[in-house]
């Protein structure tokens, strides 16, 4: 009966961290394409910068982690007397195998920062934000290669409304480039999108398979160190990039020339920086209460609050197109928020009273 209660907490626990990690993710999946463009239509130019900031604010995640270890310390204070089979807390418990398979993990990130960051450079916010969601499509297919994920009608019609979305945005985008912006560049920027959208889509179930196939038990605070490990790796990449291109040479000149001032020049990098983190945070706390599919669907969720936002700060025009696509977008997402939820009216139906086992490679436990 304590079994069975206790394993009823876990999943509370589990659920309120899945729902904390979504909107973490909501967060930064809105705002940094918000700041990113703001960069670019005030005077910004560098994109080996923008791919840089999209994982360099991993700094932030000391904090979480510095807490999450003062914890686990106390607790060992308290209690390893009565046993001395606990060892005693690290503040990074990350073993070999992960740190290597994460690394790698940074450096396709790295590469599809720099992918994205060309892309969000020549197209509108509301229109790279709807290519983008295409990722669902992408994430689909390789979770269903890697990880063998499942599939109801509700999420293959799902995938399907996205895919027509990003393809009437696709064969009509040409009138919607911005000013001063040729249809080459509009096309390169748009293919550039699509390239970093199926990135994602193969990054997120790879992830998921890293944590099931993993030895280690995974835990939400060797989560915050694989995140830490992957955006040093992304951060290492872009830092190539800069070097090769003089970036560091251009800042401050670049700096003294954009539109809204120097000092709101600092404030949108560092802007940038953070909210990319919590995009990427969120993506992997997103994966470990749930699964990749979840993830990629928290990225497409995003996709009409950005919208609305770019209308509204950036005064983009919100053409018919747009409009069909994301119709089309969000009727997907309709479709497989309702599936799931019949799924698990079924399955809450159908289920036998029994003490749950542990999962596999799974604690909720900072």
């Amino acid at each position: 009966m304590e079994e069975g209660k206790e394993a009823e907490n876990k999943r509370f626990l589990k659920k309120i961290l899945l729902i904390i990690n979504c909107i973490i993710q909501v967060t930064g999946t809105c705002g940094g394409p918000l700041v990113l463009r703001l960069y670019f239509i005030h005077g910004g130019h560098r994109v080996w910068l923008s791919s840089f900031l999209q994982a360099a604010g991993f700094p932030i995640l000391l904090i979480p982690l510095s807490v999450s270890y003062i914890m686990r310390r106390r607790r060992y204070n308290n209690h390893h007397h009565i046993t001395t089979i606990a060892t005693k807390p690290r503040i990074f418990t990350m073993k070999l195998p992960l740190f290597i398979v994460f690394s790698f993990v940074g450096i396709l990130q790295g590469l599809d920062n720099i992918l994205y960051s060309k892309g969000i450079a020549s197209l509108p916010v509301s229109t790279s934000s709807l290519v983008i969601a295409t990722q669902l499509a992408f994430t689909a297919v390789f979770a269903f290669l890697l990880v063998r994920q499942k599939f109801t009608p509700y999420s293959l019609n799902a995938i399907i409304m996205l895919i027509l979305g990003a393809v009437v945005l696709a064969l009509n985008g040409g009138g919607d480039s911005t000013a001063g912006e040729s249809s080459k560049t509009y096309v390169m920027g748009f293919v550039m999108t699509l390239i970093a959208a199926a990135l994602i889509g193969l990054i997120l179930p790879l992830v998921e398979l890293a944590y099931k196939k993993t030895k280690q038990i995974i835990t939400y605070s060797l989560v915050l160190e694989i995140q830490l490990v992957a955006s040093i790796a992304g951060s290492l990449f872009s830092l190539v990039g800069m070097i090769v291109n003089k970036d560091f040479k251009v800042i401050p000149r670049e700096a003294k020339h954009f539109e809204l001032g120097e000092t709101i020049y600092y404030v949108v990098l560092v802007s940038s920086a953070i909210v990319s983190q919590l995009s990427g945070l969120g993506a992997m706390g997103v994966v470990f209460c749930a699964s990749s599919l979840m993830s990629g669907i928290m990225i497409a969720m995003s996709v009409p609050l950005t919208e609305i936002l770019a209308v509204i700060f950036y005064k983009e025009k919100f053409q018919a197109v747009k409009g069909i696509s994301l119709a089309l977008s969000i009727w997907g997402f309709v479709s497989y928020f309702y599936g799931e939820f019949q799924q698990a009216k079924k399955m809450k139906k159908n289920r036998i009273p029994e003490i749950e086992q542990p999962q596999n490679h799974s604690n909720i436990n900072a």
